[in-house]
């Protein structure tokens, strides 16, 4: 679609469906994707792997600002123990401040040629991307999303306990959205769509509905 928005930002919590969304909203738009948590991810794994100071912000956000594409495609990026981590560090306001120039650089200068960027997060489209051309809010009941990570999980072999996981979402959920900085809230003019009865399709259906809706107001503007 030519009069496809240049920048869609999709943000909710963890287990909603956001990133499922974002690959079928890519392959849709041909527009580059950024699943922005995987920086913090990945800088929680370096975290983990240097025995860096998980209280140490100087130090974690150093190692925030060596983050590459490369370390983006780590298949330990997706364990448990990096994703706690990683709740935990994006909390910290240096860390997120070392990440954001890479975020903004993504969208407005999507690679390999791409004709426009989706971010997918926590903050996109209330402080990475304010002017974004849609923003999406995707989310889901606690306990569906944690039903959700647990198969995922289960899927790749790990051994995961429902009680644990949901736990382990129940407190990532209370740091997103109860830190200082940049906590997990819709934007204002956000699109919200709740994925408890839905599946990965039905959400597809939503957002390109959304997505297409936007596009004609923005032509008829012309």
């Amino acid at each position: 679609m030519s009069d496809a928005p240049r920048v869609i930002a999709i943000d909710g919590p963890a287990g909603a469906g956001k990133g499922t969304l974002g690959r079928s909203l890519a392959r849709h738009f041909g527009f580059a994707l950024l699943e922005t948590g995987l920086l913090y991810r990945a800088t929680a794994l370096r975290v983990l792997r240097d025995a860096i100071d998980p209280s140490d912000q100087p130090a974690i956000a150093k190692a925030a600002k060596a983050i590459e594409p490369a370390d983006l495609a780590d298949p330990d990026l997706r364990t448990e123990p990096v994703g706690n981590m990683a709740s935990r560090v994006s909390a910290y306001p240096e860390v997120r401040a070392a990440l954001l120039e890479y975020q903004r650089n993504f969208a407005s200068h999507p690679p390999g040629g791409a004709k426009g960027a989706i971010l997918d997060g926590r903050d996109i489209g209330t402080r990475i991307c304010p002017d974004a051309d849609v923003k999406l809010f995707v989310t889901a009941s606690l306990e569906v999303r944690a039903l959700r990570r647990l198969k995922e999980l289960r899927d790749r072999g790990e051994k995961a306990i429902h009680g644990h996981v949901l736990e382990d979402m129940r407190a990532r959920d209370a740091r997103d959205t109860t830190r200082a900085l940049a906590p997990l809230e819709p934007a204002a003019d956000a699109f919200l769509i709740d994925t408890d009865g839905l599946d990965a399709d039905g959400v597809f259906a939503a957002a390109l509905g959304y997505v297409q809706s936007r596009s004609e107001v923005t032509r008829s503007r012309l």
